[in-house]
């Protein structure tokens, strides 16, 4: 059913809970486990003299984002090794499209998320990633929230 489980973390506490749910099925289906992680500050927002000073900062941070992947998820698959790791840049607000285009551009057959739950102002103001991936997602996203948050009915 699965051949491709694209997992997206920005590294939070809700990133890290939604991992479980990736993993498990990339091992129950023998699929590939994609992991992404979208750098919403680019390179190119820090000033930089010449391009080659530009690709060496892209370097650095696609390292960064590697040694945390490492960090938070790699030491914890056991043995696991068909995954391949995605690190993409964006401007605020746009995570969502690089998500898209990876599910796209490497076939995945299910995304899987942690989200906020933000509600009321905070939804407003800062948007949802989750909501957008799901309502352009060209496969079903699975979407997870942390244990113990409540949606209150206004």
């Amino acid at each position: 059913m699965f051949k491709k489980i694209l997992f997206c973390t920005d590294f939070s506490e809700n990133s890290d809970h939604a991992f479980a749910y990736p993993l498990n099925l990339t091992k129950t289906y023998n699929a590939t486990l994609l992991i992404l992680h979208v750098i919403v500050e680019p390179v190119s927002y820090y000033w930089s003299s010449t391009p080659k000073a530009e690709d060496e900062l892209i370097a650095r941070q696609t390292e960064r984002v590697k040694q945390e992947i490492n960090t938070r998820y790699l030491q914890k698959i056991e043995g696991f090794k068909n995954y391949e790791i995605f690190a993409r840049e964006t401007d605020e607000g746009r995570a969502f499209y690089e998500i898209i285009q990876v599910a796209r551009e490497e076939s995945a057959d299910l995304i899987v998320m942690g989200t906020h739950g933000r509600t009321g102002i905070d939804h407003l103001i800062l948007g949802s990633t989750a909501e957008k991936v799901v309502r352009k997602s060209p496969c079903p996203v699975l979407t997870v929230r942390l244990p113990g948050k409540k949606f209150i009915m206004p």
